[in-house]
Order: structure tokens, then sequence, then C-alpha cells
């Protein structure tokens, strides 16, 4: 006797009709017709089922903090990073928690059931670093929150900058970050990338740098942590986010750099909202981008997965925690229209984050923890067009979240009713 089944789903992967049997808080069967009896049945009605969502790259600390202690009035990074400068001495660990907290509802709402979050550690309180590894334990029944020391002022530039990001990891902070770009120097930037990653191997520890988040195509760190990823045998275990000066570099570097990041088997992660909305403010016109360029990593089989990055917060006064939105953005600046490559931005916010991250429990397959979602659509290109509304969300087979089905009332002369906005049916 199974403890649930979900019929009639479909699945990102093109099947339909399939029935999802779960038992104990697993995936007990994933097949067609399922012939089992459960306590409860649930008909998905043809809709998508998906594995939940991941934010690959986020900052809880400062979520939530917008209009603190004032507005980013001109919405650049350099404006943003000197408001947290002037936030930090007035944070307390109750808000921190309180403001975190109200975020994980939200994500929680909308099928975000794992975020990996960068918290600053160059206040040598570690306010936000205790705030946050609290958080990690309220929601740890609902939401999987891995967490990276990161060094906002630069790991060398900002004094005792590294002997707090020892403590920060001391105290089971999960990851090791950087900033190479923000350091005082390229050699520096260059050091600081060596000098984390062997902290990185000494301690079994995966890397995710803020790295190369500049317009110049000159910066070039990436190039370095690809080299230490392979000298210290890493690979599998590193990521680069952002990495937004690719998108100025010329092509021939370009057509170096990616296969050795292949060959590190170091992954990428983009952050369409944010890079789209702070890069590139010193063009006029033509005006580039911002984003990394996305169809050609994916093209040499590096992983590249979609972050969230920020929502109300210092440098981004919008946001909703809808990795649907950031998808959606995404695919637009990257020109990934075609079936296959909206495709791929919709796992860049679901199976690919998940495999960066480490998340072995997560996924579409019998054995896996039941963490589902489903969405008011048939497909993943449709849930990326709609922004599909969760209709439900399972956390180890527990519905933790329902939403009702967007529809609209009309009464138009003739035509009165109700509408949904899918396709439809051919």
């Amino acid at each position: 006797m199974l403890d649930l089944i979900l019929r009639n789903c479909a699945l990102p992967d093109g099947r339909h009709n399939i029935d999802i049997g779960i038992a104990g808080g697993r995936i007990a069967a994933l097949e067609p017709a399922l012939k089992a009896e459960a306590a409860q049945t649930v008909d998905a009605g043809g809709q998508l089922v998906s594995p939940p969502f991941v934010d690959a790259h986020f900052h809880m600390d400062s979520t939530l903090s917008f209009g603190l202690p004032r507005v980013n009035q001109s919405g650049t990074l350099l404006e943003g990073i000197a408001l947290w400068g002037e936030l930090k001495p007035l944070l307390t660990q109750e808000a921190l928690v309180e403001r975190a907290l109200a975020y994980c509802d939200w994500a929680a709402a909308k099928g975000l059931l794992a975020i990996r979050s960068h918290v600053d550690v160059c206040d040598p309180r570690l306010l936000a670093v205790e705030a946050l590894l609290h958080v990690r334990e309220r929601v740890k029944p609902y939401l999987d929150l891995q967490l990276v020391a990161f060094p906002q002022d630069g790991v060398l530039r900002a004094p005792g900058a590294l002997d707090n990001l020892k403590r920060a990891l001391d105290m089971g902070v999960d990851v090791v970050g950087g900033i190479p770009h923000f350091e005082r120097t390229m050699q520096d930037g260059a050091e600081s990338v060596r000098i984390l990653c062997e902290l990185a191997a000494e301690r079994g520890l995966r890397v995710d740098m803020h790295c190369d988040e500049s317009d110049d195509p000159l910066s070039r760190h990436i190039e370095t942590l690809a080299y230490h990823t392979q000298r210290l045998g890493l690979q599998g275990r590193v990521t680069g986010s952002h990495l937004t000066s690719m998108h100025s570099m010329d092509n021939y570097y370009v057509s170096k750099l990616i296969p050795l990041m292949r060959e590190a088997g170091v992954a990428a992660i983009a952050n369409p909202l944010i890079n789209i909305t702070l890069q590139g403010r010193h063009d006029t016109y033509p005006k580039r981008r911002g984003m990394t360029r996305v169809p050609e990593l994916l093209a040499a089989g590096v992983p590249v997965a979609f972050g969230h990055d920020c929502v109300m917060d210092p440098w981004y006064s919008l946001g909703s925690g809808d990795m649907l939105e950031v998808a959606h953005m995404g695919l637009h600046v990257a020109q990934m229209t075609g079936q296959d490559a909206m495709r791929a931005c919709f796992e860049a916010v679901t199976a690919t984050p998940a495999q960066i991250l480490g998340l072995d429990e997560t996924g579409l397959a019998v054995g896996k923890r039941a963490d589902l979602v489903l969405l008011q659509a048939r497909d993943p290109v449709e849930a990326l067009r709609l922004r599909a509304t969760r209709l439900m969300v399972m956390r180890g087979g527990n519905v933790i979240a329902t939403t009702p089905p967007a529809t609209a009332t009309l009464n138009l002369p003739g035509r009165p009713g109700q509408v949904s906005f899918q396709t439809p049916a051919r």
C-alpha cells in the first residue's frame, strides 16, 4: 500500500500520463497506469510535475532589506555595495532571522526548496553567519539551505577577512566563497583564488566564487579558478558565479577558456535579472547584454544554472523568489528560444543547480525524496511562458503549499465564463 499516487502527470522529459507512487516520503514508482493502491490519490490532470526549483546563487543575509538604511537611488552595483557597508553595523540577528524566514516562506510557496546563499563574513561579529546557521536548522524540514562563506569586501583586501572566513567554516558554513575581481590588484585576485581553493581542498569543501562580475574583458580570474581546480583535484566541486566579463571577451580567448572550464569540471552560474541590470552601465550604445555566454558554455558541456541573486535588497529592489521568472529572463537575454534551449533554461533552475549543489536526494527517479511541484502547465516551455502557478508543492511526500489555479472570470458579450491562459489542446 502506497501513501499517495499522483496520477496522469506530465514530466519535464516529455513523458505523459505517468503515475508517481510515493511511500515513506520517497518516490516508490514512476510508470504509466501504476497498478497499486494508495491511501490517497491525486489526479494531476495532465499537468507538469517537476522536481523542486533550486536557486544556486542568492544573498539571504541582505534579502528584504530594501530601503535600509536608504534606497539605492542610482541602482548601481557600487552604490549597492556602499549601502550594504552602511547597513552592516546596524544589523541584528533577530532582524536577519526574521527576514530570512519570511523569504523562505515565499520560496516554499513558489516550489523553491533548495537555496545556496552567500553570507558576508567581513563583519568580525559574524552576525549574519550565526543568523543564517540558525535559519538553516529552522527550515531544514522543508528547504535545503546551503551557505557560502563570502568575503564581500575581498578576502585579502579587507582586514581580518581570511580569519573570519575560516571561523565561519569552523561554525558549519558549507562552501568556500571569494570575490577575486574585487581585490586591489589582478595579482591579489589570483592569489585569493589560490588561497581559497587550497583551503577548500584541505577541508574537503566545495567552492563557489563571485568571479569576474565585471564588464572588463581582462578580468580573467575564471581561468585561474579552473587551473587551481584541476591542480588540486577539485573537479565537480567548483563553481564560478556571474562570469559577466565573458560577455566582453574576444572570441579567440573564449575559445580557449571554455574548454579549460570543461576540462576542470567547473560549473557556471548566471544571474540573469541582476547581471543585465548591473552590467553595461558605462555603455551608451551599442550596449552589452551583461550576461555570461550561456549557450556556448552549455554547448561545450559546462553545467550552467541560473540564480536569483537578490530580492529587495541594496542591489535590487524587485524580485519575488520565483525561479521561473529568473529562467524566463535568462532565455530572453541569451536568445535561447529554440525548443531544446528553452527546456535547458527550465533545467537551469531545477535539475542542473541540484547537481551543482550536490543535492543527491532531489530528482524524478525511484528512490529519490518525494520533493515535487505540480505546475499549471503541460510542459516546461509552457511553464516558462506563463511563469506557471504552483498548484501543489510537496516535500518528502507531504503537501506544504497549494495555490488555486490561475483563471479569469469573463463577462464578455456572447462569451461569458472562465478563461485559462494555457495553450489550447491540439
